[in-house]
């Protein structure tokens, strides 16, 4: 018996979304001469590059793109780290990841930034399923979908046709 997949969003659905939210996060960070993006490893990071490039498009912000390295799937195993070394004092971070599921991965990607000074922390997520077990609320959402616990979401944004797929 195979596994049904429900598309959910499609590529242009998609491309609208980072749009939207890029709009949002410069309304949100207008003063800002330069915002540092933080894309969880995989389809974070990959979320990340494609709304730093919009933001790019639409407003005179600058951007860094820098990567949160961590196992999702056993997060105390190798720790929390950041792709590069940059200073992070008094600049606005934006934490980027695919799904919010429970909120687990996105309260460890915050420790790199907890002792950074930074001016503020933000988070951006493609889809969030409102699962929440810890106290962890995106400020830029492309999708809100109710969904049970045993049902699962797939993002991929590898590819040139981006889809999220329901399952």
């Amino acid at each position: 018996m195979s596994e049904t997949m429900t598309l959910v969003l499609n590529h242009r659905q998609i491309t609208q979304k980072i749009t939207r939210m890029a709009y949002e996060i410069y309304e949100r960070n207008a003063s800002e001469e330069m915002l540092f993006i933080a894309g969880i490893s995989g389809m974070g990071k990959k979320l990340a590059d494609y709304l730093a490039k919009s933001l790019q498009e639409i407003s005179p912000i600058q951007t860094k793109v820098i990567e949160i390295h961590l196992d999702k799937g056993d997060i105390n195993r190798d720790g929390v780290q950041l792709s590069e070394s940059v200073d992070l004092k008094n600049h606005s971070i934006i934490i980027v990841d695919d799904v919010l599921n429970t909120g687990r991965t996105l309260i460890y990607a915050l420790k790199p930034f907890l002792d950074a000074s930074v001016k503020k922390v933000e988070i951006a997520v493609l889809v969030n399923r409102s699962h929440k077990q810890f106290p962890v609320s995106p400020d830029y959402t492309g999708l809100e979908l109710a969904t049970t616990l045993s049902e699962h979401i797939t993002v991929n944004l590898s590819n040139e046709n981006h889809t999220v797929h329901l399952h």
